[in-house]
């Protein structure tokens, strides 16, 4: 936060711990519903959403990320994913008509999403600390790569609803760092920070782009990566861009 706020940037923090973040999504993110009725999610959060009956907390997030031009998600590696308050605020903010549930179905279109939505044109990027070795994250490590175990969040959490992903700036061994290893560490982000509006994002493909058959949304053949050491025919890396 620093580092921006000297180059200029204007930052807004949300420290979940901090802030008390409810992380679970219920009837009680829905004050204007008819509690003698059967909870339906979706249905509930879109019509929250669209009357403007969210609670708070859950309005107060989603205008910060419509005011933002790029969005820093920093967590722990936690049992392979994010820690449970961080996919908590992900269940509630991203409400039926805000995350998802957006734009129209047609024989060429399904719906603003992978690339599209309300997002669009931001950029986001995953600051992410582990516990483990690099290797143990490489292509052949024993947890299995860092980039497949981040692609649900990275493509799923982040693209889908429209952000430019960046590449994630990942720290290993945390527990163990001594000030040498934090003050270069400290330098890397800070280049990673600079360049965060010039870097090019992950070639993720877009949805409504022309490479997947509607409404089957699968890649259509022909566009697998290929090369000396690479023949992608399934996996997370079909849909990147080669």
């Amino acid at each position: 936060m620093d580092h921006l706020v000297s180059r200029g940037h204007t930052v807004r923090v949300s420290d979940l711990y901090a802030m008390g973040w409810k992380a679970v999504l219920d009837a009680d993110d829905f004050p204007a519903l008819d509690n003698n009725k059967r909870l339906s999610i979706g249905q509930a959060s879109g019509k929250a959403y669209a009357t403007g009956t969210q609670t708070p907390d859950v309005e107060g997030q989603q205008a910060d990320l419509l005011w933002a031009d790029a969005v820093i998600f920093q967590f722990p590696l936690w049992w392979f994913s994010m820690p449970a308050i961080l996919k908590g605020w992900v269940d509630r903010v991203y409400a039926f008509g805000f995350g998802y549930g957006v734009g129209e179905h047609s024989e060429t279109h399904w719906g603003d999403r992978y690339g599209e939505g309300i997002l669009q044109g931001k950029r986001a990027m995953l600051v992410v600390t582990m516990g483990g070795w690099e290797s143990h994250y490489s292509e052949r490590g024993v947890n299995g790569p860092i980039q497949d175990l981040l692609f649900p969040i990275n493509h799923g959490i982040l693209h889908y609803p429209g952000f430019d992903v960046m590449q994630p700036f990942l720290l290993y061994k945390v527990h163990s760092m001594d000030e040498e290893s934090f003050s270069h560490n400290c330098e890397e982000l800070g280049k990673r920070l600079d360049n965060l509006w010039t870097d090019q994002p992950i070639a993720y493909r877009k949805q409504n782009g022309g490479d997947y058959e509607i409404p089957a949304l699968t890649l259509k053949p022909g566009l697998e990566k290929q090369g000396l050491d690479c023949d992608l025919k399934s996996g997370f890396r079909l849909h990147q861009m080669p």
